[in-house]
């Protein structure tokens, strides 16, 4: 029998209370790791669902949301357009609609003009002649592209965020038809059990306990 000298061996009673490794229990078994939640945060899912209405329905970004913004409209798209296309616009929108929209446009220039708001892309300052000059905080867009690309992702944001006052949210958000497909399609596929194509002549218990893998 061999010898070990005194307090030299493995007290197990205290090997035991050591605490668990990651990954193992205290038996030492591998735990299983417990993944994300597959159905995201509610805030997010409905963030995704508007996302998913405006790309069904890019009818909403028509000139009428001009009203939205009157301004950062003014900015973005109505400098870049031609006479021409003003007009097409203006039949569009019908004399009602143009009018509404000038109107909206000038009082939002004497509001920005008295209450300027720190958070606004535009600025606006009296001209030598009582004019109102609008001062860009950040870069002008350069082409009728750049500022119709920009004018789409501030009405989109404003639309995810629930800025639209006169839009039924309501409507989106509870509404599972614009829950992505694709995360569908991968919730379903991870809810599903591996099944095994069983051949004439075997029986499902024959196949319980397979890896897969061959055997040789």
């Amino acid at each position: 029998m061999p010898f070990f000298p005194i307090n030299t061996g493995i007290d197990l009673s205290r090997a035991r209370e050591r605490p668990n490794r990651p990954g193992f229990s205290s038996q030492g078994e591998k735990q299983r790791y417990n993944p994300t939640p597959k159905n995201p945060p509610a805030s997010i899912q409905i963030k995704n669902r508007r996302k998913r209405y405006l790309e069904l329905h890019p009818e909403y970004f028509s000139p009428a949301l001009e009203l939205a913004d009157p301004l950062l409209y003014d900015r973005l798209i109505r400098r870049f357009q031609t006479s021409s296309e003003r007009e097409a616009e203006g039949r569009q929108k019908g004399h009602s609609g143009t009018l509404e929209a000038d109107l909206e446009r000038a009082e939002a220039k004497m509001e920005a003009l008295a209450h300027p708001d720190p958070s606004s892309l535009l600025t606006y300052t009296r001209g030598p002649n009582g004019e109102i000059l609008a001062e860009d905080r950040d870069e002008i867009p350069s082409s009728k592209q750049e500022g119709a690309e920009r004018w789409r992702y501030e009405m989109e944001m404003r639309f995810v965020k629930g800025a639209d006052d006169e839009f039924e949210y309501s409507v989106v958000d509870e509404c599972e038809e614009y829950d992505d497909l694709t995360e569908e399609q991968e919730k379903y596929f991870d809810d599903e059990e591996p099944e095994w194509i069983i051949e004439e002549g075997e029986s499902k218990e024959s196949l319980k306990g397979e890896t897969g893998i061959q055997d040789f």
